[in-house]
C-alpha cells in the first residue's frame, strides 16, 4: 500500500466499535439468558473469531452488518465443540476465553494464528490451575495451542504481577462459576470493561481500590448494548489531525471510558488541541464527540499509571512524538514486547527507516523532535495491525511516498482505516 504526503485532513468519520467491548459483548450474551442485541458491533477479524468460536459451542448468533443477536441459554447450557476453538489473530478472545472453559465440564483445544502462538498464556493459566481447571499446552501451558479439561472451581483471591485487564477478565470469567468470592488486585487498574458490563449484564461485581471481586453462582441476563467508537483507533487520526497541517478533524461517538483515556491525557501533555463534547447518554459505557486540529506539539514524558490506560496507543505516540518539540521519554511499558509484535523493537525500526530519531530502551523508548520523515521506504506492520496504521499515518507526512507492505493486518481492529484517510484528504 502506497501513502504519499497530504496538504491537509479536514472532515468527520465514525470511528469503528471498541474492539473490547464487541468482544465482551459477544462473550456475556453467550453466556446470559435471553437475547442480547448489539449495536455498533465491530466486523473485525478479531471479533469474528469470538463469534465463531462461541457458536462452535451451540450458541446462536445472527449478524447483520453493525448489528449482532446473540441468543443466550445461559453458561451452563454452553456444548463440547467438536473443532477446536480458533481465536485467530485475537489475544482478548484467548485469554477470556479460556477464563470461561475452566468452569465448563467438557473437554476443548484453544489454538490461534502464528502470533498468538507466541504470546504468554501463563499469566492466565496458572491463576485458572489454581482455582481446579485442568489445562496443558505448549510448554507446560505457557503457549497455545492449550487444552482445557474444566470442571469444579474455587474461589481464589489473586495478586496479578501485571495490570492485564485480560488476566482479570479471564479469572472474574471463571470466578462467575466458582464456589465462594474471586478476587484479583492489580498493580496498576487496567481497563474495566468486563466489570462494567458485568453489571450490565445484572452481575453484582465489588470494586475495592486496584481489587476486583465476584461472587460465584451468578446468572447474567441478556441485554442491549451499543458499541462505542474504539478509542484505540481514534487515537491514529487524533495523532493524523495534530500534526498534518490544516487539519480538523471531528470523530463520533468514541469511548471516553477513564480506564481507557490515557491517550487523551498523553495529548494534552504533549499540547495536543483537542475538544470533547460528552454524550449526555445513561449508558454505563462514556462516549462522546473528538474534534481534533493541528498543534504546535511539544515533548513529555509519558510513564507510570498511565501507561495501562494507553499501552494500545504507543506505537502511535511515538510518532506524535517525532513532530513534537524536545525529547519524549517512553517508560514503564515491559509489556509492549508480549504484543502482536515486539512492539518496543518493532516501532524504532520502522520509524528509523523513514528518518526518525529514535532509539529502544528496555521498558520503553527515546524519540528526539521535532524531526522532518524523509519517508521514501519500504516498510512493514510485521503483521501487527497497530504498527500499521501507525505507518499509514506517518506517510501523510513523509516527504517522499512510502510503501507499506502487509497491510491485511489492519483488517484485525479498523477494516475501514484506509478510506478514512481517504474521507479526510477528500479523495473518497
Amino acid at each position: 500500500m502506497k501513502i504519499s504526503k497530504v496538504d491537509q485532513l479536514s472532515g468527520e468519520i465514525q470511528i469503528p466499535g471498541d474492539k473490547s467491548i464487541s468482544h465482551r459483548s459477544v462473550m456475556f450474551g453467550a453466556l446470559a439468558e435471553g437475547k442480547t442485541t448489539i449495536r455498533n458491533f465491530l466486523e473485525g477479524a478479531d471479533c469474528l473469531s469470538t463469534i465463531s468460536c462461541f457458536k462452535k459451542m451451540g450458541v446462536s448468533i445472527e449478524r447483520d452488518g453493525e448489528i449482532v443477536t446473540v441468543y443466550g441459554q445461559g453458561i451452563d447450557q454452553l456444548q463440547e465443540p467438536v473443532e477446536v476453538l480458533d481465536t485467530g489473530n485475537s489475544g482478548t478472545t484467548t485469554r477470556l476465553i479460556l477464563g470461561i472453559l475452566a468452569g465448563r465440564g467438557f473437554h476443548s483445544t484453544v489454538t490461534g494464528d502464528e502470533s498468538i502462538a507466541k504470546r504468554p498464556m501463563k499469566r492466565v493459566t496458572v491463576p485458572l490451575r489454581e482455582m481446579g481447571a485442568s489445562i496443558d499446552g505448549r510448554n507446560g501451558g505457557d503457549f497455545t495451542p492449550i487444552s482445557v479439561r474444566g470442571g469444579q472451581l474455587k474461589a481464589i483471591q489473586y495478586t496479578s504481577p501485571v495490570a492485564s485487564a485480560q488476566v482479570k477478565s479471564a479469572i472474574l470469567l471463571a470466578g462467575l462459576q466458582a464456589s465462594g468470592t474471586t478476587s484479583v488486585t492489580e498493580p496498576h487498574k487496567s481497563r474495566d470493561h468486563t466489570e462494567r458490563m458485568l453489571t450490565m449484564f445484572g452481575a453484582e461485581v465489588e470494586t475495592n481500590g486496584m481489587a476486583v471481586s465476584v461472587q460465584g453462582g451468578q446468572k447474567l441476563k441478556g441485554t442491549d448494548v451499543f458499541v462505542p467508537g474504539d478509542i484505540s483507533s481514534a487515537a491514529f487520526f487524533l495523532v493524523a489531525g495534530a500534526i498534518v497541517p490544516n487539519s480538523r478533524i471531528v470523530l463520533k461517538n468514541v469511548g471516553l471510558n477513564p480506564t481507557r483515556t490515557g491517550i487523551i491525557d498523553a495529548l494534552k501533555k504533549m499540547n495536543v488541541e483537542l475538544t470533547i463534547i460528552e454524550n449526555q447518554s445513561d449508558s454505563p459505557e462514556p462516549f462522546g464527540d473528538l474534534i481534533i486540529e493541528t498543534s504546535s506539539l511539544k515533548a513529555a514524558e509519558i510513564s507510570g499509571d498511565l501507561i495501562p490506560r494507553l499501552i494500545d496507543e504507543i506505537p502511535i505516540l511515538a510518532l506524535l512524538a517525532t513532530q513534537a518539540e524536545g525529547t519524549t521519554i517512553i517508560k514503564d511499558a515491559a509489556e509492549l514486547k508480549v504484543k502482536e509484535t515486539n512492539r518496543i523493537d518493532t516501532v524504532v525500526s520502522e520509524l528509523k527507516k523513514l528518518g526518525a530519531s529514535i532509539e529502544p530502551t528496555e521498558d520503553g523508548m527515546i524519540i528526539h523532535g521535532k524531526t522532518t520523515l524523509k519517508g521514501g521506504a519500504n516498510v512493514s506492520s510485521h503483521g501487527d495491525h497497530r504498527i500499521g496504521m501507525m505507518l499509514g499515518i506517518a506517510g501523510l507526512i513523509c516527504e517522499e511516498a512510502i510503501n507499506i507492505e502487509n497491510t491485511d493486518a489492519i483488517e484485525v481492529s479498523y477494516p475501514n482505516f484506509f478510506s478514512h484517510i481517504d474521507t479526510l484528504t477528500g479523495k473518497a
